[in-house]
């Protein structure tokens, strides 16, 4: 069985699964599912808890022993696992199938682990996994999203707001969900339930926005011009290397570029994509770009990143800001109606 983080409140109520797998970069997420999921078990009797880490060295006979031993004190208990790498290794991964294939009713097992790629979703070890228990996804929650997660979380004590003011907050803290949550947990201390105006969340809410280069080149990516903008103005004021923003760039504005070249043998945007080797996360926005930028804009486009980078390393004059600021939103507003 999957689920995401948000639908775990539901399914703890109807009984505990004997396994719960928990993955995803939204550490907010991970650390509420584990939670979650750690409450539920001790309500149902699971008094003892064995925490298990696998790091360089851990001995995997550990994790069939603690299975196979329960304290004197408790009939019932949870084996927390974490694995931060996200790769167990050889020995790892079978004693992961091993220990799948020998469940013991009296044990909650919990295994926590970090962001997956493709491949390790589809390895053995984690199929095993999936196949005796419940996959709970903790992904990052999308900047289109953003201002429905906060209403949600608002709701949940018993506070809202409007559009205008949802919007306000997600901008503060676009990238950092751990704050986002601070911040509403703070709205809760600050206020009573009921409706919050807009002047009430602005004076209490900081700017605890984390930018980083690659949500500033999802915004160039989805034609969103404003949000470039502003967080080309977080990466300058926080010292980001140029370099590195220019790379990141570039990178995306290749690879749309890729994506249109193989457009050209076929319609196929899916077939276009899979052989710009695109997944995952970036596949949506890498798409609207695609469908917004013909190739001579991209090409364009590429040209200009090309220049910019010159500019970076003082072969042309020019301010490498503002050049990264034009890059950008120029092609974030290419092809826009």
């Amino acid at each position: 069985m999957k689920l995401s983080a948000e639908d775990l409140p539901r399914h703890l109520p109807k009984g505990l699964a004997p396994l719960y797998v928990i993955h995803g970069e939204a550490l907010l997420l991970a650390i509420e599912a584990a939670d979650a999921i750690r409450a539920a078990a001790r309500a149902a009797g699971y008094d003892e808890r064995e925490v298990l880490t696998a790091e360089p060295g851990f001995k995997w006979a550990a994790l069939r022993n603690s299975a196979q031993s329960l304290s004197l004190f408790s009939s019932r208990k949870v084996v927390d696992l974490r694995i931060p790498s996200g790769k167990p290794g050889v020995e790892g991964a079978q004693s992961l199938q091993e220990y799948c294939a020998q469940m013991n009713s009296d044990i909650v097992t919990l295994v926590t682990l970090p962001r997956l790629d493709k491949t390790t979703q589809n390895s053995k070890w984690f199929s095993a996994l999936a196949a005796h228990g419940v996959v709970i996804a903790a992904e990052d929650i999308s900047r289109n999203a953003l201002p429905a997660w906060i209403a949600g979380r608002l709701k949940r004590q018993e506070q809202s707001a409007d559009t205008d003011t949802l919007a306000f907050l997600a901008n503060r803290v676009e990238g950092n969900l751990l704050a986002a949550y601070q911040e509403i947990q703070k709205l809760a201390l600050l206020f009573p339930a009921g409706h919050l105006s807009f002047e009430q969340v602005k004076d209490a809410v900081m700017d605890v926005a984390r930018y980083d280069v690659f949500k500033l080149s999802e915004a160039m990516l989805t034609g969103d011009a404003a949000r470039f903008s502003r967080i080309l103005d977080g990466l300058r004021a926080e010292g980001t290397a140029t370099v590195l923003i220019l790379w990141a760039l570039t990178e995306d504005i290749r690879t749309v570029c890729k994506v249109l070249r193989a457009m050209r043998h076929s319609s196929n945007m899916a077939g276009a994509l899979r052989d710009a080797r695109v997944w995952g996360v970036r596949q949506q926005s890498v798409e609207r770009a695609a469908r917004r930028l013909s190739p001579a804009l991209a090409g364009r486009a590429l040209r200009q990143a090309a220049y910019v980078d010159k500019v970076a390393k003082g072969l042309r004059r020019g301010d490498v800001w503002d050049e990264l600021l034009q890059l950008g939103v120029r092609c974030a507003r290419a092809g826009a109606t």
